[in-house]
């Protein structure tokens, strides 16, 4: 079966994640979407974090509705931070008869360099970069990636939605029923 793995803090999850697993799922080749909670992505401040449970409740609540969308917890007991290479690794030896490849952000594509072992990600698993407004494909600069150029953009964030109930505002728009 081929996994598309969709690594995410989910602080918390939203409309533009479940809408762009949605559309990942169309992709020809991508049987299943794993969203992958990571409880300590190694670049964000852990104290902004939602407690893990907490995230991890939404999350559940938000894919209920696609058989195909499923939440992983595979980081959970792993060491933190969370290094996606060490969540690739794991998965590839406990699930040999599995094809993993994974989802990034336009963010990520632009530090990609900076990741741990990402020589080793980009040789061993297809990766799919999500655009964000205003970035763009460097030519020259990780041509193995494959840009979502036809992917709704959806304009939500996480901070923004936190930033919001904040100040007492309604999310409701934003954020799954």
């Amino acid at each position: 079966m081929n996994i598309l793995l969709y690594f995410g803090s989910f602080n918390p999850i939203h409309k533009g994640h479940i809408g762009l697993a949605e559309y990942m799922l169309q992709l020809k080749g991508v049987d299943e979407v794993w969203l992958v909670l990571s409880p300590h992505n190694p670049l964000k401040d852990v104290s902004r974090l939602w407690n893990e449970e907490k995230r991890l409740e939404l999350v559940k609540k938000a894919c209920r509705h696609n058989a195909r969308i499923i939440v992983c917890t595979v980081e959970f007991p792993l060491p933190k931070p969370n290094y996606t290479i060490n969540t690739l690794r794991h998965l590839s030896v406990k699930y040999p008869e599995h094809k993993f490849s994974i989802l990034i952000g336009a963010d990520n594509y632009a530090i990609f360099d900076k990741w741990r072992s990402w020589e080793e990600i980009l040789s061993n698993y297809k990766i799919y970069v999500y655009p964000r407004s205003g970035s763009k494909k460097i030519e020259g600069r990780f041509d193995e990636m494959e840009w979502l150029e036809d992917a709704p953009l959806f304009d939500i964030s996480s901070t923004e939605i936190r930033e919001k109930m904040a100040r007492g505002e309604s999310v409701d728009d934003l954020i799954p029923s």
